[in-house]
């Protein structure tokens, strides 16, 4: 029997309990307990007591009766305040049998009594902390006993319940830790669970004991009442969810972030508790959407942030479950606000990537902000198109991928480079090592033609990336010589017209930039004179133009001059680097293993670090 329904009743009369001298009944063997016995000997005497009470059942009427006066005892201050931490221990477990036994009429009819009896309780359940103290048994039994009989619901009838089951609720949420077993766990939430399901409802205090453990200050700290919380909040759902919306409401709607400590941490908080379980959050995601409207940006920001992790999440459905917070949302990606218009594609790969199904919905947001003004967010659609696309082609429809083809004639650098860069991974990934089969292949083997088309333009920027793209993606330098052949000629077959014409063009500019360096290289032979300066010049002057930002690189190429005529090993490289017998291999060795990182340890490489990787790859 339980405190389900019980409420505080009257003992019932003294008469034949006391006996003849006036003095308390006390169990076979156990003398008198008072202040005039040593700690030892009123622990001995305890002890005795205990068992007592640990083996009465409440079908014993006539012990019921003859023990009460004890009952009464044990619950004056001399116990309740008794600095012996192990007389309070056995002084408790009398408490909870007590409750377990006169169920479910209270021993005690005062209501302050009960209040310091039940904060006495809570008090010693901080001894569950430590499982291997040798008390410990003592202290699980308490709590088991508590559980079982639900004795905290006693407490409904008080005034100040709250302050007992904040301060039990806080307990317990501090001493769990991993050193416990299933059956503390177990016993926990029972007690919790039914002070939450058969009260008149939870108040904004004892929520926020609760709520706290999920922030991920305390979540990081103490993973265990994260996760006592979490299975409290699953177990106790339909019962807690209404006050849970109303402590939202009070903080989003209404504005008054002083009715809870956490106020601060709400978006958090919604995000834990819907990765715990959406239907907590039933009568909140209306509020979300009256947020997406708010007329603060930072404020709209905030909301798009929180709904893209719970709109992204690999095992959400609530674009599904919720159509219109889903439409709302989709609705930021035009925001004014140029930061909440950035999160929103960020969000759209995660979401491409956990929910294809909803990849048509957002394939006309994301057409409109790859023609958006801001740089920064047409470079994002590009990066959240690729990264799905590098997951799995099929995610991404040629739509997506068309909107990618055509920023890479944007008329910003960083976005075309991004462009053209992530094509060339694609083609990679499903062309050249046939990853997804020959429908993935299909699907891209545009991308080639259209990345050596871009060869056509006057950017100098445009023609070197082609060419990085040609050697990296296309047909990479590392193959063995056979392999690297075969992809050449089955590129070169399958190329159209203009890409050939492009590919042409890129090999015989290629070719004459290779005989500047050479006829450069004979000048440093020539003796000195003013007519070899002038020609060297020129030359340094028709190299530059092959170079990122023509203006900066004079200056490069003629400190790079300077230390070209002075080292002799640096010219060797470099010939052997230009030479036509020079194997794909053999340029990789001379470039990375020697060359490159013979000019970066040279005096003026650090400012000029950017010419040199352009140079010479």
């Amino acid at each position: 029997m339980d405190f389900s329904t019980a409420q505080p009743k009257p003992a019932p009369a003294l008469c034949g309990v006391v006996s003849a001298d006036g003095k308390i009944a006390y169990p076979p063997g156990v003398k008198e307990i008072t202040d005039k016995i040593t700690t030892d000997e009123m622990i001995k005497r305890l002890k005795m007591v205990v068992k007592t009470f640990m083996d009465m059942d409440q079908d014993s009427e006539d012990e019921k009766q003859q023990y009460l006066p004890l009952a009464l005892h044990l619950a004056s201050e001399f116990f309740l305040r008794n600095p012996n931490k192990d007389v309070r221990l056995l002084v408790a477990c009398c408490l909870a049998d007590i409750f377990r036994i006169y169920a479910p009429e209270a021993p005690y009819t005062s209501h302050d009594k009960l209040k310091d009896i039940f904060l006495f309780i809570t008090r010693q359940l901080k001894g569950l902390e430590d499982t291997k103290s040798p008390q410990f048994n003592r202290y699980f039994y308490l709590l088991e006993n508590l559980a079982w009989v639900k004795s905290y619901n006693i407490c409904f009838e008080l005034e100040d319940c709250n302050e007992i089951f904040i301060q039990l609720f806080r307990t317990l949420f501090s001493v769990i830790n991993n050193s416990h077993n299933k059956k503390v766990q177990m016993h926990m939430l029972d007690l919790m669970s039914s002070i939450i399901m058969e009260g008149d409802g939870v108040t904004q205090e004892l929520l926020d004991s609760i709520l706290i453990n999920l922030i991920p200050a305390h979540k990081n700290l103490n993973k265990q009442s994260f996760d006592l919380a979490k299975v409290l909040l699953k177990r106790t759902v339909q019962t807690i969810e209404a006050c849970i919306a109303n402590f939202f409401n009070q903080v989003l709607v209404l504005g008054r972030s002083s009715v809870s400590d956490l106020s601060e941490h709400v978006f958090d908080l919604i995000q834990e508790l819907f990765a715990i379980d959406p239907h907590l959050l039933l009568s909140v995601m209306p509020q979300l959407e009256f947020k997406l409207k708010s007329n603060d940006g930072e404020e709209r920001l905030a909301v798009v942030r929180l709904l893209a992790k719970l709109f992204g999440s690999k095992d959400s459905d609530l674009a599904t479950q919720n159509r219109p917070l889903w439409q709302c949302f989709l609705g930021r990606f035009n925001d004014i606000h140029v930061p909440v218009r950035l999160e929103s594609v960020k969000f759209a790969s995660h979401c491409l990537m956990n929910h294809p199904d909803l990849a048509k919905d957002l394939t006309e947001y994301l057409k409109v902000r790859s023609h958006d003004p801001e740089e920064a967010i047409r470079h994002d659609v590009i990066v959240t198109i690729i990264t799905a696309a590098k997951r799995d082609l099929a995610l991404v429809n040629d739509q997506l991928l068309g909107f990618v083809r055509e920023r890479t004639l944007d008329k910003r650098w960083r976005v075309r480079k991004e462009a053209m860069m992530g094509l060339a991974q694609l083609y990679k990934k499903y062309c050249l090592h046939g990853e997804a089969g020959k429908e993935a292949a299909e699907k891209v083997s545009w991308i080639k033609d259209k990345l050596l088309h871009i060869y056509y333009q006057n950017s100098i920027d445009d023609k070197l990336l082609v060419e990085k793209i040609f050697a990296q993606y296309l047909v990479p330098h590392n193959l063995e010589t056979e392999e690297r052949m075969k992809c050449l000629y089955y590129l070169y077959a399958s190329l159209d017209p203009n890409a050939v014409k492009a590919l042409n063009e890129m090999w015989k500019c290629q070719n004459m930039l290779r005989s500047h360096v050479r006829e450069l290289l004979d000048l440093h032979k020539q003796p000195t004179s003013e007519a070899n300066c002038s020609a060297m010049f020129g030359k340094l002057m028709t190299i530059a133009k092959n170079l990122p930002d023509p203006g900066k690189a004079q200056d490069f190429v003629k400190k790079f001059n300077q230390v070209l005529g002075d080292d002799e090993k640096l010219r060797s490289q470099l010939e052997l680097l230009i030479s036509p017998t020079c194997s794909c291999k053999q340029a990789d060795v001379c470039v990375v293993s020697k060359l490159y990182f013979y000019i970066c340890s040279s005096s003026f490489a650090y400012s000029n670090l950017h010419f040199i990787k352009a140079f010479f790859t």
